[in-house]
């Protein structure tokens, strides 16, 4: 009968050998063999490995599971500084002093001679829940939920409950600088190595990656088109696979890492190859461990910075190491941006009935107190802000320093946007409804179709009225009729989802004059060519700050203001924005 402790192991092997998709030994594994710095060598100092179990409470990432976990300490290691750090999955496989990969010993030959740093292991095993029926049920075991899934949950489980007990158990002092941390893996185990640090670069910042598993199990064959679209990550990667990997069911283990490597190169990382023959095996992985440590540590004290490529559609409309600064927080729900005439921007903090105004300095100041909650902003083409306010359930224009007049009564409204014509669009999430405030100061209503419509906005030439659907996928495209109305609704725009139940998060919008869409969403701020598909991800400034709003102004109507959380930001685009008061712009056709 299987034991709890052997279940790291055997799960290492299951994972190196995928049920269905093995093909044989093979001769030309007999070329893979271990150099002088996989053996253990007369007078170098020896590290020491010790072991716990780690068991995680009912409140934990991954509640009720129980895993081994090994750390070693090299002897180099006298507490006056702290020590780098260096994660491996599956960590039973790695420790020995025998087998494949030998890391122990490894560890000791390069640390002696100075080429990686002074690095503390931790080598852990997937999680396991044991049944409450002892060895009559089996276990519920953790390791692909863990490994192949994407999102931050493992990084968090290592920052917040394993390295803690980590330093609890064993003494140590780690460095929390992400330079001295790097992370690596096997299949599974390598795919969480690159999913944590792609997650949490402020944890991990080296990629150790053999033979992984970058295929369509838990969503880990996007990464190669994530890699392109998102802005480039401050991240060190080493691949390794052979052409005799996998491929089964999920896909084709060494088409999926040729493709990585093709994604990391174009989009600008600092990534290595070591392509071989092998199968899904640890013989290549173990064989050309010493060179990979070698490559990963070099440099160490040079910080690793984020690539660029000037082609790609992020690297034309960023600036290279200009990124998001932070103009004001401490704000409860910050939302509703609006630009005026002069590109100084607006927002709204409903919860506080405040409306403020960000000047192109940056400064942030109050100018309407008592709003009623007010939370959705527009500009109208006179240059006065209309608002929301849900409260009352209406919509006003602020016709002064302190006063308003009604425009309409007895509707909610979660966004709003005003074309040049005069008609106001709205949406409604408590109908599903799309509105207008048409010239005369009636309420029309349009759509229903969408099931939680969010953001609104107008394309540049004002054709067409683009709605965010929070819960969706999709952004939806309207044809704007001579009268105002809308027909021809479409699913038009496609987003990127995360793992999040709650949808995509789709909300605040605007456009420039391109043509492109950008939309805040859960994974970032995704922008669009007109032909509706994502060509670039912005990256939030704080990652699991809920993206509210956004818009373009300043001066030069080159700056993107974004409510993330409770706070508000901006960042310099190679761009600029559209005010959809004003006269529509027709941008260049798109590349069909």
């Amino acid at each position: 009968m299987l034991r709890i402790r052997d279940i790291g192991v055997v799960l290492l092997l299951a994972g190196l050998w995928v049920a269905g998709g093995g093909s044989g030994v093979r001769a030309q594994d007999n070329e893979y063999v271990l150099g002088p710095d996989s053996q253990v060598k007369p007078g170098v100092p020896r590290g020491k490995v010790t072991k716990f179990t780690h068991v995680s409470g009912a409140e934990s990432i991954f509640p009720g599971t129980v895993r081994d976990c090994w750390v070693y300490v090299p002897a180099q290691y006298d507490g006056t500084k702290p020590a780098a750090l260096m994660v491996f999955q599956d960590g039973g496989g790695y420790v020995g002093t025998n087998g494949s990969w030998r890391v122990p010993v490894v560890f000791d030959n390069l640390i002696s001679r100075g080429e990686m740093p002074v690095t503390v292991g931790v080598f852990v095993n997937p999680g396991v829940l044991p049944s409450v029926r002892g060895e009559a049920a089996l276990a519920r075991f953790n390791r692909s939920y863990e490994y192949d899934g994407l999102g931050s949950d493992y990084a968090d489980f290592l920052e917040l409950e394993l390295l803690p007990e980590v330093v609890s158990q064993t003494g140590v002092v780690l460095s929390p600088d992400p330079n001295l941390r790097a992370i690596g893996g096997a299949s599974s185990g390598a795919i969480c190595a690159f999913t944590a640090a792609w997650e949490r670069p402020d944890l991990f910042r080296r990629v150790f990656s053999t033979i992984g598993t970058y295929v369509g199990l838990r969503g880990g064959n996007d990464y190669p088109t994530l890699v392109r679209k998102f802005e480039p990550r401050p991240l060190r990667v080493f691949l390794q696979d052979g052409y005799n990997d996998l491929n089964i069911y999920g896909g084709n283990w060494w088409v999926a890492n040729q493709d990585m490597f093709s994604a990391l190169s174009w989009a600008g990382y600092d990534v290595k190859k070591e392509w071989g023959t092998g199968g899904h095996d640890s013989k290549q992985g173990g064989a050309v461990l010493p060179d990979a440590l070698r490559w990963l540590w070099r440099d160490v004290g040079v910080p690793i910075v984020a690539g660029h490529n000037p082609n790609s559609p992020v690297g034309q409309l960023t600036l290279p190491g200009d990124g998001w600064q932070l103009l004001g927080e401490g704000y409860e729900l910050p939302g509703g941006l609006a630009t005026a005439p002069d590109g100084q921007v607006y927002f709204a903090d409903g919860p506080t009935s405040r409306v403020y105004r960000i000047a192109h300095d940056g400064g942030v100041s109050v100018v309407r107190s008592e709003t009623s909650g007010a939370q959705a902003l527009a500009v109208v083409p006179d240059g006065t802000l209309m608002a929301a306010q849900p409260e009352g359930r209406r919509l006003v224009n602020y016709t002064g320093a302190t006063a308003e007049r009604f425009a309409a009564s007895d509707t909610g409204v979660k966004d709003l946007v005003v074309a040049s014509s005069g008609i106001t669009y709205f949406t409604d999430p408590s109908t599903r409804s799309v509105k207008m405030l048409d010239r005369s100061g009636k309420v029309v209503g349009l759509d229903t179709g969408i099931a939680f419509p969010s953001g609104v906005c107008l394309t540049p030439d004002q054709s067409l009225l683009l709605v965010s659907d929070m819960v969706g996928q999709f952004i939806y495209s309207f044809q704007i009729q001579t009268d105002g109305t809308l027909a021809y609704r479409q699913r038009y725009f496609h987003l990127h989802l995360t793992d999040d139940p709650r949808g995509s998060g789709a909300d605040g919008m605007c456009v420039d004059v391109s043509g492109r869409l950008y939309v805040a969403t859960g994974v970032g701020i995704q922008f669009c060519d007109q032909a509706g598909r994502v060509n670039g991800i912005l990256e939030k400034p704080e990652p699991d700050a809920w993206a509210t709003d956004v818009c373009l102004g300043g001066k030069n109507m080159d700056e993107l203001y974004l409510t993330a959380g409770d706070k508000l930001w901006r960042r310099k685009l190679q761009t600029k924005g559209v005010l959809p008061y004003r006269d529509p712009v027709v941008p260049p056709a798109p590349r069909l």
